[in-house]
């Protein structure tokens, strides 16, 4: 029921906001609000906790969901799922494969196939945290620009300690999260490469946004849950 009554809104009743294809996302978050606060509406119309692609602006904005967590109780490996019922599974993202201090997640779609892999790695100097990157197959490697920040000429000069100021410039950089960086400091956007072309930014809270058309929204999503689990 929606309107004015006796001059006091009421919350408006609107239908749950259908899913969106989760193949050609180019923004996404993660949250259970649909619809937002504004208008007519008192309260944010709230969903299950999924992936979700807004659309719109202010009242009218939207936020579709495209990829669903499992319902109930999760399993041992994070999953996803193209149904907040849990019937068709998107992606399974394996336990942790560590080597020389790297920890590696393969991805594997619905039919168990891999079709790339989440890397998590160690810090490259004491001066840095440990970043993430992505490979897919038949692309360059996906790496963070806190990695950027650590090209062989900063960290040899940090190293040499003529770099002082640099130092503090690469730690501000890297200054990414307590668990395992790659997590943007205040507003700052982090973005990831290949071969520099960028292919994701992220704003280290809610927004990821896509920009490389080639990449597998899959992978995407893959480093984005281990990072909210």
């Amino acid at each position: 029921m929606g309107g004015l009554v006796f001059g006091r809104s009421r919350d408006v009743d609107e239908p749950p906001v259908p899913p969106v294809s989760w193949s050609d996302v180019w923004e996404f978050v993660i949250g259970d609000e649909e619809r937002p606060a504004g208008g007519r509406r008192r309260h944010p119309v709230l969903g299950v906790r999924a992936f979700r692609v807004p659309s719109g602006s202010g009242a009218q904005r939207v936020d579709a969901p495209c990829a669903f967590f499992p319902p109930g109780a999760a399993g041992t490996d994070p999953c996803l799922y193209e149904d907040a019922q849990g019937r068709s599974l998107l992606c399974r993202v394996d336990g942790p494969e560590k080597v020389a201090g790297v920890r590696d997640h393969r991805v594997r779609d619905a039919q168990g196939r891999v079709i790339g892999t989440v890397r998590r790695v160690p810090a490259l100097r004491r001066a840095l945290k440990p970043t993430w990157r992505i490979e897919q197959p038949g692309r360059p490697e996906i790496v963070s620009d806190g990695e950027w920040a650590a090209a062989d000429g900063v960290t040899e000069s940090v190293r040499r300690g003529t770099g002082k100021l640099l130092l503090g410039a690469v730690q501000a950089l890297a200054d990414l999260g307590a668990d395992g960086g790659d997590r943007a400091a205040g507003s700052r956007v982090l973005e990831w490469r290949a071969d520099g072309e960028p292919v994701m930014s992220w704003d280290g809270r809610h927004r990821f946004l896509i920009r490389a058309a080639w990449l597998d929204r899959r992978l995407a999503f893959a480093f984005a849950l281990l990072r909210a689990r």
